[in-house]
């Protein structure tokens, strides 16, 4: 049996112009094609010399196909026509590989269209190539051979995975030959990969399609490459532009912003990135470069590098660097422009030379070349700083940065410099707006002993910044002292001013001494009238307030609350219980009565007050917020402090939505040898039995160098009681850090000093009590008024 070769091209078919011509030149074949192109049948040609058909001279044509394998004959057609044929001859194999006693010889009868689209095929600007089912090269153009580097005869016949290295890419694209093989359908294939001729990596967009005969019998199957590198980084860049937009300036935070560029760059823009600031940039001011000539020091704040442990740094985060006018850093910062440079370049070798960690850091990598760009951060036409971005240059990675890659960095930098400037001026303002707000909350707490008492504010974690939540522990006379904490409604500076003059108005007002009632009830009234003058510009105030008075020596609390949550009281015996008091309107409704509720507080109680983000959230109930309360107030704690923490870890979230007050005041209470209280009767003759009582007291308290100042205030203010006030009168002395005398009268009306004349016989009582004592004044009372006078305890 005679067969075709295996090397002798693509295989003929029944269609094709074929014929066998044995070793002596004798036609023993003759196919249907040749007939068909020809005109002589099998019959008229079989037996016969192969010359007799070639018009001109047989032996030149022999000759050339035994020497080339093809070669253009003119043939005799039946007609008498001459053609002319390509002709394509091959040896006949026999049995077990040998040569058969014979060739095969093929024809075209276009042999001019014939060679274009050879030409066409092998001259091809992209790989193509021609596979058997068997993925077994059969064709390469000179495209394909360059890639592969090598010559098509070292490929033909040879199994596909055979040619190339073990890698998913070139598993994936012999499975993709198998599936044209198995289906008879294209497919398309795209890899990134190194070509076997070079060291760089393409991205590559294969077409594979099946190739069948006339009868469509499937042969194999065909191929072109195209290098879509390019069109692959143009994708690339744009999905890192898109990605850009999503990852940088998550938050408004400098560092933040700086870390996200550098962590986005690196590594499918560069192997390494730093980011450095000048430094009044990270401090919310605004930058200012200046001259560069002698340098700039510039921050690094953040760096990311493909190689863990960031060994290409030779600056550490959060220190600071002087750059030298000729360094790419400092150029870029000058210009506002891009700087590209790589190694030989004489600026950056001379930057690094003169710097000795960078120096060190280039030793280590000796064996590799850098390219470098120092692209500047302009925000709004001002440079903040300068994203550096590197490429180690490596035989498997040679490809420096290129005028895309610059474009692409500068569009980064630009997203991140508008980021890093939001977070700049963001950090200003609210840097400002916590500075007045800290400004307008106690600082130092007012000496007083009725309490012991720990304190917590937290401005809400929003964009705002600051709020409108206070507190205060406020001394009155009596060594009472005012518990208070109040909330404006919103965010911002105008919710923390509104504090400011509220928490203003409570002092005055407190200072007055007004009952807690009283004292909510102008308050509200304030701020109806801050209201009116200014909701043409921000509307409507609304704020909450709740005031407490504790008296140490009665051991009681008066309560009134304008819209605000009830206290919680801790019991000494651990009992932890909501004081139950009338919630009363918010402030600014006007027009609503505010109640008081008294309570009797033990000795060593303490009493929470607090602003509803410490018990209210949008996921909890108020109910189970001051429940959640109560359980961590009774929690073990060495201290008021560590109660505090305790109740902010119990309660609030890692990110509270609402600015937090929380005041914890645990009560004291005067001994009874602490006070001394007598009622007098409205007689001008118990004035000395009054100075008596008041010297015996004083003396029962070791406090006689004090009994000549606190004589002239007991007589004056006895005496002023008795012509003016009227019964019941009530004179009280408290020793406690410093020594009161208080006179309780009937009369509602309240002193105050004048200037007496010279020929006055009174007037002069209440002016020699002020120049006598520290501090003097009157409250109101239940039945009239209390006039007191506070003097420093001899020192002991």
């Amino acid at each position: 049996m005679v067969t075709l070769p295996r090397d002798g091209g693509p295989a003929a078919t029944a269609g094709d112009a074929m014929a066998v011509v044995d070793a002596s030149g004798n036609v023993t074949g003759w196919s249907e094609g040749a007939r068909l192109l020809t005109g002589y049948t099998a019959e008229d040609v079989t037996g016969r010399p192969a010359s007799e058909l070639v018009a001109g001279e047989p032996a030149a044509a022999r000759r050339a196909l035994l020497t080339h394998g093809d070669t253009v004959v003119t043939v005799r057609h039946k007609d008498g026509r001459r053609l002319e044929l390509a002709l394509r001859m091959c040896p006949l194999q026999g049995g077990k590989g040998c040569q058969g006693p014979g060739f095969v010889v093929t024809a075209t009868p276009d042999p001019g269209e014939r060679t274009l689209g050879e030409l066409a095929f092998k001259q091809a600007s992209m790989s193509m190539s021609i596979f058997d089912t068997g993925q077994r090269y059969l064709r390469m153009n000179d495209f394909a051979c360059q890639v592969m580097g090598q010559p098509e005869t070292a490929f033909r016949h040879r199994y596909f995975p055979d040619t190339v290295e073990n890698a998913e890419h070139s598993r994936g694209f012999l499975r993709h030959l198998e599936i044209v093989a198995e289906t008879g359908q294209p497919v398309h294939y795209e890899s990134w990969t190194r070509a076997p001729s070079g060291r760089r990596m393409h991205a590559w967009s294969f077409e594979m399609w099946p190739v069948r005969d006339r009868t469509g019998e499937l042969l194999g199957t065909a191929l072109a490459g195209f290098d879509s590198s390019e069109q692959y980084w143009a994708r690339q860049r744009l999905a890192l532009l898109n990605e850009a937009a999503g990852s940088i300036g998550t938050k408004l935070d400098v560092i933040q912003t700086a870390r996200e560029l550098a962590e986005l760059a690196v590594p499918r823009l560069a192997d390494f990135a730093g980011v450095d600031l000048l430094d009044s940039v990270l401090q919310g001011e605004e930058p200012e470069t200046g001259p560069v000539e002698g340098g700039v020091e510039l921050r690094r704040v953040a760096h990311h590098s493909d190689t863990p442990g960031v060994p290409e740094a030779a600056i550490d985060l959060g220190a600071a660097d002087i750059y030298p006018a000729f360094s790419p850093p400092a150029r870029a910062l000058a210009t506002g422009e891009p700087v590209l440079t790589r190694s030989g370049d004489s600026g950056l070798d001379t930057w690094f030379a003169e710097h000795d960690a960078r120096s060190a850091k280039l030793r280590e990598g000796e064996d590799h070349e850098l390219s470098l760009m120092a692209v500047p951060l302009v925000a709004r036409g001002t440079t903040l700083g300068v994203a550096v971005f590197v490429r180690i240059l490596t035989p498997e990675h040679p490809d420096a940065f290129d005028p895309d890659d610059v474009s692409l960095a500068e569009e980064l930098s630009s997203r991140a410099a508008v980021c890093v400037d939001n977070a700049r001026r963001y950090s200003k303002e609210r840097t400002t707006a916590l500075a007045l707000q800290r400004s307008l909350l106690p600082q130092v707490m007012a000496v007083q002993a009725a309490v012991e008492f720990a304190s917590r504010y937290l401005p809400a974690l929003s964009q705002a910044g600051v709020g409108g939540d206070w507190f205060d522990v406020i001394p009155l006379s009596g060594t009472r002292v005012a518990l208070v904490v109040g909330d404006v409604v919103g965010h911002g500076l105008h919710a923390s001013v509104t504090m400011g003059r509220l928490r203003t108005a409570v002092w005055t007002l407190a200072d007055v001494d007004l009952p807690p009632d009283e004292l909510l009830t102008h308050l509200d009234d304030l701020v109806g009238h801050l209201a009116a003058d200014e909701s043409a510009m921000i509307g409507e105030i609304g704020a909450t307030c709740l005031y407490a008075v504790y008296d140490p020596v009665s051991r009681r609390c008066t309560v009134a609350s304008a819209g605000h949550p009830p206290p919680v009281v801790l019991l000494p015996d651990g009992t932890v219980k909501v004081v139950e008091v009338a919630a009363g309107p918010m402030l600014g409704v006007g027009g609503l009565p505010f109640e008081a509720t008294e309570l009797d507080v033990p000795e060593g109680a303490v009493l929470a007050l607090y602003t509803d983000g410490l018990v209210e959230a949008r996921d909890v109930d108020v109910d189970v917020g001051t429940a959640a309360l109560c359980t961590a107030l009774a929690a073990p704690a060495r201290n008021l402090e560590d109660t505090c923490d305790n109740v902010l870890k119990a309660l609030l979230p890692q990110r509270p939505a609402d600015d937090v007050a929380l005041l914890l005041a645990r009560t004291r209470a005067l001994d009874a040898d602490q006070v001394a209280v007598w009622d007098l009767e409205s007689d001008p003759a118990l004035v000395a039995t009054a100075r008596q009582y008041a010297t015996e007291q004083l003396t029962r308290w070791g406090l006689d160098e004090a009994a000549f100042v606190t004589e002239l205030v007991v007589s004056e203010l006895v005496t002023n009681a008795i012509r003016y006030g009227g019964t019941p009168i009530q004179l009280r002395l408290i020793r406690d850090r410093a020594l009161i005398c208080e006179v309780s009268d009937a009369s509602s009306t309240s002193p105050h000093l004048r200037r007496a004349r010279t020929f006055d016989e009174g007037g002069r009582g209440l002016l020699l009590v002020a120049q006598l004592t520290d501090r003097w004044g009157s409250r109101p009372s239940g039945t009239g008024k209390t006039i007191w006078a506070e003097q420093a305890l001899p020192v002991q």
